[in-house]
């Protein structure tokens, strides 16, 4: 979940990232409730058409993509050489890789088989992610952690003498060793899940595997990808677009059945999604080469216009290819990618215009920490289902149908945020 540098931003990619991030939330509480508009759903694999929640997970890995370029900008400006950034972005691909690895095996944990609740499971996974990959406040001396107010106050403090006194040294090396120790618990947690986890049935038991690598995981492979891809093309757009068409022809060319003399490799050697997840994501990647290239002088109106373009063209590509395999997000078709990269191309082109042109901007506050600590707001529900199953509680029905049903959702969503901001003030922060 690539986030940028705030001198780096431009405001409409951190609004997009919190609206997108509040309707997954909202559209992952639906499980909750009775009689939700099939609009709303995911649909069915077998069936050709797509819901509300077939589109956000999309405009996610869309928005991951248009973070790339600054992020990776960045660290290059900053002094790290190529190689470096592709360790940085090696280890943020795992990170991401090994939380979705747990979350999606706790979708196949046979609970009767462990040794406590398969909830008490789901939160030690869960604590063991924020102990491991907290933005811990060391992170600081190194220019590149740490919340915005200590960057702020470092700015404005002398530069201290080479030869700290120990009585400033010794409460930092404190702190540090703190800070090591709980990576280091979360660690021994992630593993010992993993020795008392259970899948599979009675008679035929199977340890934790990928499966589909859950929602973190397939971000971190689309991540992976298309950050290589920037990095070595840079900000040269026709390499760009080339690596954006590759991706796209890559999944036409698996459901073609082009690909079939290679299925021997598929199960070791694959791009995910059939080239669907890198694909959404290079579409972001092109939105950000373009306005770096052409249009991040002056930021004009015209930048809406070439997105705007880009949205018609994906849409058009997208129904075009329905005929041959329908539209399916499950199956990851190329009408479902065409269709839903023209709908955040359009998304992200009125953002902009709201936001970066019209500098609209006051409204979004209240969703402003989905934005800028999306992985934190993302993990919060796997404490809350938990801890309210243990104790119990349960809605009422009638607050559970209907629009009411639909408001209490939207409100979760909210709260989600609202505990985000909270722990963001505590210095509780995920970052990768």
């Amino acid at each position: 979940m690539t986030q940028t540098t705030p001198s780096s931003r431009i405001a409409s990619i951190d609004i997009f990232r919190a609206l997108t991030m509040l309707l997954m939330i909202f559209v992952n509480d639906l499980w909750s409730l009775e009689g939700v508009p099939k609009w709303m759903l995911h649909t069915k694999a077998e069936e050709d058409g797509m819901g509300l929640s077939d589109v956000v997970f999309p405009a996610f890995l869309f928005i991951v993509g248009l973070s790339i370029p600054f992020a990776i900008s960045s660290r290059l400006q900053k002094g790290d050489s190529k190689w470096q950034v592709l360790r940085h972005i090696g280890e943020r691909s795992l990170a991401l890789l090994v939380m979705g690895f747990f979350m999606v095996n706790l979708e196949n944990i046979r609970a009767e088989a462990l040794p406590f609740s398969r909830y008490w499971w789901q939160i030690l996974m869960a604590l063991a992610i924020f102990l491991i990959w907290n933005r811990y406040p060391e992170g600081d001396k190194s220019g590149r952690g740490g919340d915005r107010e200590m960057g702020r106050k470092k700015a404005i403090t002398p530069s201290l003498p080479l030869q700290a006194s120990p009585s400033s040294t010794e409460p930092a090396s404190l702190k540090s060793r703190v800070f090591l120790g709980l990576k280091v618990l979360g660690v021994l947690i992630l593993l010992g899940l993993a020795y008392v986890y259970q899948g599979g049935s009675a008679e035929n038991p199977a340890w934790m595997k990928p499966h589909w690598w859950g929602i973190l995981g397939l971000i971190g492979w689309a991540y992976l990808l298309s950050a290589a891809v920037y990095l070595f093309a840079g900000d040269r757009l026709p390499a760009i677009l080339l690596g954006w068409l590759f991706f796209n022809l890559f999944n036409v060319a698996a459901f073609a059945g082009w690909l079939a003399p290679l299925e021997p490799l598929k199960a070791y050697l694959w791009i995910v999604g059939d080239g669907a997840m890198p694909a959404l994501a290079m579409g972001g990647v092109a939105a950000s080469v373009i306005y770096r290239k052409y249009f991040q002088a002056e930021k004009p109106s015209g930048l809406t216009w070439v997105l705007l373009l880009l949205a018609v063209i994906s849409i058009v590509y997208g129904f075009g290819l329905r005929p041959f395999w329908g539209i399916s997000k499950i199956r990851a078709t190329p009408a479902w990618i065409g269709i839903c990269t023209g709908i955040s191309f359009a998304a992200f082109a009125f953002l902009y215009w709201l936001a970066d042109i019209r500098r609209q901007r006051s409204w979004s506050r209240i969703i402003e920490p989905a934005g800028t600590s999306t992985l934190t707001c993302y993990l919060i529900p796997y404490f809350a289902y938990p801890i309210i199953a243990l104790a119990g509680f349960a809605l009422p029905l009638a607050f559970r149908t209907g629009g009411v049903g639909l408001l209490k959702s939207l409100l979760f969503a909210l709260l989600v945020i609202w505990i985000t901001g909270l722990l963001q003030r505590f210095r509780i922060q995920l970052k990768i």
